[in-house]
């Protein structure tokens, strides 16, 4: 059984439907914008808090709806698995990212390719669906 990292996600999308998207620092992959929430912090505070510090943007918390938990092989970490608790929000403007994040990319949620995390993927998938 491999480790599990536990992070919260954020799901936005543009007026022409395609998903938001980050590549952090020194990683490959493209991923929903997120991370690990913080002791006693809630999965929508650690989502809104995350998208905040990434790429500058204050997320409403009455606009924030729970997409679900989805489980994938962690993009960064060989062996460990990722459990995201996923939320969406109506589009924002925000300033852009910050230093921990390298490059942002609208994604169309048809894409399936090795440059995109398999959590997000997953994600895409089920909003399809």
């Amino acid at each position: 059984m491999s480790q599990r990292i536990i992070v919260s996600a954020v799901v936005m999308h543009n007026a022409d439907g395609n998903i938001l998207h980050v590549r952090k620092r020194g990683t490959s992959k493209l991923m929903l914008p997120g991370g690990k929430p913080e002791p006693g912090e809630s999965f929508a505070a650690a989502a809104m808090r995350e998208f905040a510090e990434e790429l500058g943007g204050s997320l409403s918390p009455e606009h924030l709806t729970e997409v679900g938990t989805f489980r994938a092989p962690a993009a960064n970490e060989a062996g460990f698995e990722v459990e995201g608790h996923v939320f969406a929000h109506p589009l924002i403007d925000f300033a852009g990212p910050d230093a921990e994040i390298e490059h942002l990319e609208w994604v169309n949620p048809a894409r399936r390719d090795d440059e995109i995390a398999a959590m997000s993927q997953a994600v895409m998938g089920a909003l399809a669906a």
